[in-house]
């Protein structure tokens, strides 16, 4: 691979995004990182430039914040860099309350990062992919985005917005040579659920129990596979699930 590709990842300080970081850096891309926790940041660009040779570039940002995606793009056009991949992995889930009874502060919370972070940093980049001729936007979905289950209601409906989004930012794109990939998966051990119950890890680690969920590092194999491809081949949707796992709300756990 050549060592002049950029891959910008958002929310690349745990999680999905850290181990799509780690696996373009062994694969030789150079990257630009984005995340709120700039601390994280730091140590992982050093961590990763000092293993791979390459180049980490961090900018701390929110996505939620309107300027965030134009923020992201005059540092890439500052600095003369072209962006060959942007991975919108940045996401959450808070609260799992049903409608009736559902706080609009996490409402809000989902809904300006799920979707409106994700919208204001593709409006900044694609015109810098449209310009140049080339790019890829791989969006991180998921099960959730496929399926509704009890509890899940404003969560699903912003992930059935990326699912709704990857197909129309696909046709809006396809005349400049720009792919659009969404990779969707099931249950993923990370952060996500102790966000999700707002700390509480009693109840978050009751979600991985019983079976052996999808680690970090194997939604990054997927995304670079999807990255890989040749210029003609394009995934446009990957689900990905635990083999334990056969939907967003069946899953065979052996209980001890």
């Amino acid at each position: 691979m050549e060592n002049n590709r950029l891959a910008i990842i958002t929310g690349a300080s745990s999680g999905i995004g850290l181990a799509c970081a780690e696996k373009f850096a062994e694969g030789g891309w150079n990257l630009l990182l984005t995340a709120r926790r700039s601390d994280r940041l730091k140590l992982i660009a050093i961590k990763l430039e000092k293993a791979f040779k390459i180049t980490v570039h961090i900018q701390e940002m929110d996505v939620r914040e309107r300027e965030s995606g134009a923020q992201l793009a005059h540092y890439i056009t500052r600095n003369h860099l072209n962006p060959h991949l942007l991975i919108n992995n940045a996401g959450l889930a808070v609260g799992i309350e049903p409608i009736h009874e559902g706080l609009t502060d996490d409402w809000e919370r989902m809904i300006d990062t799920n979707i409106k972070g994700l919208l204001y940093v593709t409006r900044s980049i694609t015109p810098l992919m449209t310009a140049q001729g080339f790019g890829h936007i791989i969006n991180i979905g998921s099960i959730a985005g496929k399926e509704t289950y009890p509890g899940g209601n404003v969560y699903c409906a912003t992930k059935y917005a990326v699912d709704g989004l990857t197909k129309a930012m696909r046709m809006d794109l396809v005349p400049y040579g720009i792919k659009v990939t969404q990779v969707a998966p099931g249950a993923v051990e990370t952060e996500f659920s102790s966000v999700r119950f707002k700390g509480d890890q009693t109840r978050a680690t009751k979600v991985y129990q019983g079976f052996t969920p999808l680690s970090p590092a194997d939604v990054a194999d997927a995304v670079w596979y999807c990255a890989s491809l040749p210029a003609h081949v394009n995934v446009n949707d990957l689900v990905i699930m635990p083999t334990a796992q056969a939907s967003a709300t069946i899953i065979h756990r052996k209980m001890e």
